[in-house]
């Protein structure tokens, strides 16, 4: 299995994003269920799981499902062979997200995260989105405090751009960022050099656009509304699938070539780019984890890189994720 690196922690090239256990994909899994997942996931290599504070369900039984919870539950008893990432910073509230990286905020919930992951260290602990009310500085000086004080080993920032990551990186080494990446959203690259020039890895989250470039889905796929957000993603829309046409064929027609599947094409494409490049595709489904996992050993040249690139860029995709 193909390594890759995030500071000096080693872990496996493709992660999972355990976001979808309880959140955001349907109604949260039981702890249960989600255990044997997440299981099922260390014992195909992967070796990266990352989950966040605000990754929460209501349970049938009107409870809060804790994506922490469930991350710790199935963990514990190999701690020492994984790397957990988690978040903070962030809640949902009735408008939307709300922002909170003061430093009392993010002390109390790298608390809360400890406890519920069943552990007394985080390996990895990103501040979830900018909030406009904190400097990045001092973001940093509490993340800084917390590393001195052995509670995390290493931070970062998600969704952040290069103004925000070079004030944080001057006070307090930024590890890594955590931003969107795929096929279908590359206005990031832009990040490449300068996170190159600092040493930083790039985690890739929604690496296959919510799924959508699995091929595995077609406009007339349902989607539970409320639970489930791809029910309101525009790649998902009739008009969606007809602006992705051409991608769509793309993927199948290089899965074919390499004896793979567009999932794993999608993948191999940014693990393939750059060498600091960590995906964390999410699933429930272990024959996805699987399929998932084993992009890290399909090979694509420079030159196929960047002919995709090159009718990427003549593509006229759905435009999603918050990008301007």
């Amino acid at each position: 299995m193909e390594k890759r690196k995030i500071g000096a922690l080693e872990v496996s090239a493709v992660g999972l994003g355990c976001m979808g256990i309880t959140h955001a994909s349907g109604a949260p899994m039981t702890v249960v269920e989600g255990v044997k997942v997440l299981q099922q996931a260390f014992d195909y290599g992967y070796t990266l799981f990352d989950t966040a504070e605000c990754y929460t369900g209501i349970n049938a039984d009107g409870t809060t499902a804790y994506n922490e919870e469930v991350v710790g539950e199935a963990l514990h008893l190999v701690r020492d062979k994984v790397v957990i990432a988690t978040k903070c910073g962030v809640q949902h509230g009735k408008g939307g997200l709300i922002m909170d990286s003061r430093p009392e905020t993010i002390r109390k919930s790298v608390e809360g995260s400890l406890k519920r992951l069943k552990t007394d260290y985080i390996d990895l602990y990103y501040q979830h989105r900018i909030d406009p009310q904190v400097s990045p500085e001092e973001v940093a000086g509490t993340m800084a405090e917390l590393i001195q004080e052995g509670k995390i080993r290493y931070w970062g920032i998600s969704e952040t751009d290069e103004g925000y990551l070079r004030r944080a990186h001057a006070v307090c080494p930024v590890t890594a960022i955590q931003n969107r990446y795929s096929m279908m959203a590359r206005w990031h690259e832009e990040l490449f050099p300068v996170v190159e020039e600092l040493g930083i890895t790039y985690v890739a989250f929604s690496p296959m656009a919510n799924g959508f470039l699995s091929g595995r889905y077609s406009q007339d796929s349902v989607f539970e509304r409320g639970t489930d957000y791809r029910s309101n993603m525009p790649q998902y829309t009739a008009e969606g699938f007809e602006k992705s046409r051409e991608l769509l064929a793309l993927l199948d027609d290089m899965a074919e070539e390499k004896k793979a599947t567009p999932a794993q094409i999608s993948l191999a494409w940014m693990l393939c780019k750059k060498p600091f490049i960590i995906p964390i595709p999410g699933s429930r489904k272990p024959e996805r984890l699987k399929e998932n996992i084993g992009a890290a050993g399909i090979f694509l040249t420079e030159q196929e890189i960047e002919a995709i690139d090159g009718r990427l860029d003549h593509m006229e995709l759905p435009v999603f994720g918050g990008h301007k």
